[in-house]
């Protein structure tokens, strides 16, 4: 198949958009779809967002997911667009476009690995806790300085393996193990409307590698958002506002 030119980036090249017939498209959220923002509850969705996502999901006949360490209902607030496929939590939430849900039991740990995260950050300006449904975040984007600290505060309150403690971008976060975002892809790939497709799955984080794996041994591809670094991921994208413009000439390919 001739693909259409794209732009190389360095490093990796960034993935033709031709790739999008016929697939499915897994998208994470903060740093993909959106910008980071110094506060989780900052981030900013705007309506370019919104009608890309809507245009995708039409034209790929709902062969479109959003898959997010943040809580699902979250993300669905976020958007505001109904019926669509997400999962949250890291793969321990996994809903479906006809209302069908997934999820795992909250933990024993939570609540007292909360209690301890806060009393920490008490004293720690601009180190944020963000508890989710599933599991809690250590955030210090707001206090760069405190990143030692907190790595090892985390690493002492793993201690069980009830705990699965993951990095990401100067953030530490808990939650339950034996589920990531590689297996929220291979729950949606066996299912309709995605089994048989190539999964293409877009990510910035560490935790998105998971994703990208997964993709590849379905046949698929990665794409990973942001600065080069090693990486499951096969083609790249510079940042946000490149995804965006890449997403919305699929969905003119795609329809």
């Amino acid at each position: 198949m001739q693909h259409e030119t794209t732009t190389l980036v360095e490093g990796k090249p960034a993935p033709p958009v031709d790739l999008i017939r016929g697939a499915s498209l897994f998208l994470d959220f903060d740093g993909t779809l959106v910008e980071i923002a110094d506060r989780p509850d900052a981030v900013i969705v705007d309506d370019r967002l919104r009608a890309v996502l809507t245009a995708l999901d039409t034209a790929l006949e709902r062969r479109l997911a959003i898959v997010t360490g943040r809580p699902a209902a979250e993300v669905e607030r976020l958007l505001g667009l109904a019926r669509l496929s997400v999962s949250g939590s890291h793969g321990a939430e996994i809903v479906w476009p006809d209302g069908r849900r997934r999820e795992a039991a909250p933990p024993a740990w939570l609540a007292p690995t909360v209690s301890r995260l806060e009393a920490f950050s008490r004293d720690r300006p601009g180190v944020l806790v963000e508890v989710k449904p599933f599991g809690v975040a250590l955030h210090y984007r707001q206090a760069p300085e405190a990143e030692l600290a907190c790595q090892r505060f985390a690493e002492s309150l793993t201690e069980t393996s009830d705990i699965h403690l993951q990095r990401g971008k100067m953030v530490v976060e808990f939650r339950v193990p034996g589920a990531d975002k590689g297996d929220a892809i291979t729950a949606f790939m066996a299912d309709r409307p995605m089994i048989g497709t190539r999964p293409i799955v877009f990510g910035d984080d560490l935790t998105d590698e998971a994703a990208f794996a997964a993709a590849k041994a379905l046949g698929g591809i990665g794409v990973l958002v942001g600065d080069d670094r090693p990486s499951e991921a096969q083609y790249r994208l510079a940042g946000v506002p490149e995804t965006i413009n890449w997403l919305e000439a699929a969905a003119r390919v795609a329809a």
